[in-house]
């Protein structure tokens, strides 16, 4: 059954985003919730929605600004929007953006809202850098003090460790490993080969480039003004190879496993800033306002697994648990969009998908079948175009539902998988 009963549809209007830049390059003044404006407002003025209509803002991000950690409610507050909008934000690590469409979508097919904008946005050139635990202490006791003494006092108990500061790292809290070498693990469980991974990767850099050079994927992007002078606008994601090869990415050493792995750089998502935003409206609203939707949700589905298993294998549980809500096979699927984090992630995604075991994991009595590999992420993805956490799930679900339209197709199975061991798949049908 779908999940959501007829005369609730939710209507994917159309999608934006900035272009994707890898970290610390061109975008790396910008901040998130700067990014998530950028976007939105492109949004709203490119589909002229009154922005008095919008009844909710929903927006992702991984690593939140300790200042303003509500980046969908600072969004919200731009000129351009009405102060009564209703704004959250949401975290589901690199489903996060995932995580805003859903939620805003639930709200439209229950009827709580008619107009929603949902995405995410991620600046990971300026990750927050603490302090330790004892220049902290230090500072607490240093600021209650009630006189120079006290407060000398207090300063003084700062050793030289104390002052090596703390930056977020790319690994699980519950098992110390990092996601390459999650990666790593999974391409060894699931037979990867490094050849089937550079392969992955070349395709992705390759497709990327065509819909770069015939304006497919520009055409989803907003172009920013670069700061600090402003002079230059960034029109295209800066990630893109158009001119790797295979033998350049077999040339490239193993980053997690330097001795027996097969992850390297090459054949795996970028750390990267930018923006996306999505408008999603009821069937209803959408006809009122005289606009087309691009696609209707059709369901969706999260899961996760034991992230010391197999952290990025979740997508194949969600999978298909999604299909069957929406009464659909893999066979179905006009395209198929599958987050890069890895590419030895998306081949044992692609495993698990023609896999018994998965499969009975799952809960399902036999595999979803091979994916297609022509209707697979036929636009790159995020090996190539980038990986700002926050904003991927906007980026993939823009892309799915743009191209479905470009190619008559009918339906779209997009999955994502994200760090603690989750996953999402979502299937979308073209309007």
């Amino acid at each position: 059954m779908p999940i959501y009963e007829p005369g609730r549809r939710v209507a994917i209007i159309a999608g934006v985003r900035t272009p994707f830049a890898k970290a610390g390059t061109t975008l790396r003044a910008l901040s998130a919730i700067e990014l998530g404006k950028i976007a939105v407002s492109e949004l709203v003025h490119r589909t002229d929605l009154d922005p008095a209509s919008i009844d909710l803002l929903v927006f992702g991000t991984v690593l939140p600004s300790v200042l303003a950690p509500n980046i969908a409610r600072e969004i919200a507050l731009m000129p351009l929007l009405p102060k009564r909008l209703d704004a959250y934000s949401v975290s589901r690590a690199c489903a996060s953006a995932n995580q805003a469409i859903t939620n805003a979508a639930d709200q439209i097919a229950l009827g709580h809202a008619h107009v929603a904008i949902a995405g995410g946005a991620e600046a990971l050139s300026s990750v927050p850098i603490l302090h330790s635990r004892g220049f902290s202490d230090a500072l607490v006791a240093a600021s209650k003090a009630k006189t120079l003494s006290a407060r000398l006092q207090a300063f003084a108990k700062i050793r030289a460790k104390d002052f090596i500061p703390i930056t977020p790292a790319i690994a699980e809290p519950t098992t110390g490993e990092s996601m390459g070498q999650s990666a790593e693990k999974m391409a060894k469980l699931n037979g990867v080969t490094r050849d089937e991974q550079d392969a992955l990767a070349l395709a992705s850099h390759e497709n990327a480039a065509k819909g770069t050079a015939d304006g497919r994927l520009t055409a989803e992007m907003v172009p920013v003004m670069v700061p600090p002078k402003f002079a230059a606008a960034m029109t295209s994601d800066n990630g893109i190879r158009s001119d790797t090869t295979a033998a350049a990415l077999a040339a490239l050493r193993p980053v997690f496993d330097r001795r027996y792995g097969t992850v390297t750089a090459g054949n795996s998502s970028p750390l990267t800033d930018g923006g996306a935003a999505v408008l999603l409206m009821s069937e209803e609203a959408a006809k009122a306002a005289g606009l087309q939707p691009k696609a209707y949700i059709r369901s969706y589905a999260y899961a996760a697994l034991d992230p010391g298993e197999q952290l990025l294998q979740a997508p194949v549980l969600a999978a298909p648990m999604a299909l069957e809500r929406a009464g659909l096979t893999l066979k179905e699927m006009d395209l198929v969009e599958m987050h890069e984090a890895f590419a030895a992630q998306v081949l044992s995604n692609l495993r698990g998908f023609e896999s018994q075991y998965w499969a009975e994991r799952a809960g399902f009595s036999s595999p979803l079948g091979a994916v297609d590999r022509t209707r697979l992420n036929v636009m790159g993805g995020s090996i190539s175009i980038g990986h700002p956490f926050g904003a991927t799930g906007a980026r993939v679900t823009t892309t799915l539902v743009n191209e479905l339209e470009r190619r008559g197709g009918q339906f779209g199975l997009m999955t994502v998988c994200a760090a603690g061991g989750l996953g999402f798949a979502m299937v979308v049908e073209r309007a």
